[in-house]
């Protein structure tokens, strides 16, 4: 089978399997997208919305949480990991947000990075999810099942990133970001791969070098 033949079939498996695949974390608007999205950071999606539910009830906007300090914001998100250092990255940034963007969260990455504790992850996040424009984010579980599927092979998240530009169609960039994830967590996992019951096995390349399938 060709390569790209190959491809195809793995994002259309993808696309059937996770035909509603989208982000797990809780937000009305690209602010609280932002927010939540640090905070997911060593953090699971469940547990950043627990915390959620009730730090933008008491901070709802980029103006209130620029004016905050520190010590005001830790007791709300004290129950995620690094949550001194994300306090302090959440408040300059949204003292960045007012000053520099009129409290507005940008859509561009090169904007968006230049933000404390925002990567390519976190601002590729913000583009696709709250902005709905292409963008593929490439966290842990992106990186492991791209690389395992044969889809990418870089040896670090901006590579693959690129990687996964070149091979898959930019409409469903977005998406297939979502539906990776969704695999990571459901049958791709980092310890205990679910390879025998995977709908993938048989076109993928992981499961291929351990000889487990023809």
């Amino acid at each position: 089978m060709e390569e790209k033949e190959r491809t195809r079939l793995v994002l259309k498996r993808l696309a059937e399997y996770y035909p509603e695949a989208k982000t797990g974390l809780n937000y009305d608007n690209p602010f609280q997208l932002l927010v939540a999205t640090v905070l997911s950071a060593q953090t699971t999606d469940e547990q950043v919305n627990k915390i959620t539910a009730g730090l933008f009830k008491a901070v709802p906007s980029v103006d209130v949480l620029s004016r905050m300090k520190p010590s005001e914001l830790e007791p709300f998100i004290k129950q995620c990991g690094l949550y001194h250092h994300k306090s302090r990255y959440l408040i300059e940034t949204a003292r960045i947000l007012v000053h520099r963007h009129s409290g507005r969260v940008p859509d561009e990455l090169d904007e968006l990075i230049k933000l404390p504790g925002v990567g390519r992850k976190t601002a590729n996040i913000i583009i696709s999810s709250a902005y709905g424009k292409p963008a593929i984010a490439v966290d842990t579980h992106v990186f492991r099942v791209s690389k395992r599927l044969g889809l990418a092979d870089g040896s670090n998240v901006d590579l693959v990133e690129k990687q996964l530009e070149n091979v898959i169609p930019v409409a469903e960039w977005s998406a297939t970001h979502h539906r990776l994830i969704g695999h990571g967590r459901s049958f791709c996992k980092a310890r205990s791969p679910q390879c025998g019951n995977c709908f993938l096995a048989d076109l993928c390349m992981y499961v291929r070098e351990r000889g487990e399938t023809q």
